[in-house]
């Protein structure tokens, strides 16, 4: 098992960055007038993930980090959401759709697992 140096060596690090990605390539073929809307908001919402990762795990405290995973958590969620919305306005397929939730998912278990080793009693 390899030893984790920085944050870009946590897995869910590298998921929330490919979730990030695969959302900003997705959501070039959005109407225009969603330009400032649902892309704009989608976008920094995947975005949020990582970044909130990383900046915990950057913190000085166990508390810091757990604090921004939770932030990270919310932001999956408000992905979760928007995806879905995209998805219902035809702006995404299913077939598009479902392995950006399924990669939500994946991401979504990792972080609970993290908060669930962080805040487990020691």
């Amino acid at each position: 098992m390899s030893m984790i140096k920085t944050y870009r060596d946590l897995l869910v690090w590298q998921r929330a960055m490919d979730l990030a990605k695969v959302v900003y390539l997705s959501t070039q073929a959005f109407p225009k007038t969603e330009q400032f809307g649902l892309t704009n908001q989608l976008r920094r919402a995947v975005v949020s993930i990582a970044s909130n990762v990383a900046e915990g795990n950057g913190r000085g405290s166990t508390q810091d980090y757990v604090r921004f995973l939770h932030i990270a958590r919310g932001s999956l969620f408000e992905s979760q959401t928007q995806i879905d919305l995209a998805e219902r306005l035809a702006y995404l397929s299913a077939a598009d759709a479902l392995p950006l939730l399924s990669l939500c998912n994946e991401i979504e278990r990792m972080l609970n697992t993290i908060l669930t080793k962080l805040q487990a009693p020691r």
